[in-house]
């Protein structure tokens, strides 16, 4: 297994934002069992979902949690040339001292969450990863052990940077999306950092852009926005 598919994996975790969960099935032994879920990462670099209490892949869980995430990628012309990833995981319910900052940093990826999270009996639970296959086209075929990666831009650190693009810097978010390509409704909103890249929300769909080179702090990431308000084409990632 090498770094860079260990890289291409994480980046397609990162770029995706649904998968089916595969759960044990509880009322069919024996079966496997799966569901659509929307996902974001959190500050471990896991997958958090939010599930219902009587949903059926929750019954699943709450017997079993060993499950698996598959993500592949989105508009893809020929599913088995294009990149994904099974995700082989533990599920795990947060308790109550997590999920605060879980829920802010979850409703920034899906605002019209917070509506059935508050009315239903939902709850937010985290996929630990313990091995993940990823495949990035014809022969390109790796197990991966170390998948996640820790985000030191999770919670508030993060958060007072986010509010201050989107207050302050909203012509440089829409020449990002410009730059990339990207089409939608309304205006786009940046909704996460990562050491590695930002996400976008145009509407309901969800995009990761990576920055020019890895970013470790703020003034780092600060650097390399400067950079891509004033790049006339997409940097290729720095090795």
């Amino acid at each position: 297994m090498s770094d860079k598919a260990a890289q291409h994996a994480r980046e397609l975790l990162l770029k995706e934002y649904q998968g089916v969960l595969s759960t044990h099935s509880k009322a069919m032994p024996g079966f496997p069992f799966g569901s659509v879920v929307p996902y974001c990462l959190d500050g471990a670099g896991r997958p958090l979902i939010l599930i219902s209490r009587i949903a059926q892949h929750t019954h699943n869980l709450q017997k079993d949690s060993k499950c698996s995430l598959l993500v592949g990628e989105r508009g893809a012309d020929d599913v088995q040339a294009a990149g994904r990833l099974t995700l082989l995981a533990e599920a795990r319910v947060l308790d109550e001292a997590d999920t605060a900052a879980a829920a802010a940093h979850y409703y920034r990826y899906f605002p019209h969450a917070r509506d059935y999270h508050l009315t239903h009996d939902f709850d937010f639970w985290v996929l630990e990863p313990v091995r993940g296959r990823y495949i990035g086209g014809f022969g390109e075929i790796h197990w991966i052990n170390q998948l996640a990666l820790v985000n030191p831009f999770f919670g508030e650190r993060g958060s007072s940077m986010l509010e201050h693009m989107n207050a302050d810097h909203a012509k440089a978010i829409a020449h990002y999306v410009e730059l990339a390509g990207l089409s939608g409704e309304g205006a786009a909103e940046m909704v996460g950092l990562d050491s590695e890249g930002f996400h976008l929300r145009l509407g309901r769909t969800l995009h990761w852009l990576p920055f020019p080179r890895p970013c470790g702090d703020p003034g780092a990431v600060r650097q390399a926005l400067v950079e891509l308000a004033h790049a006339t084409q997409w940097p290729a990632r720095e090795a």
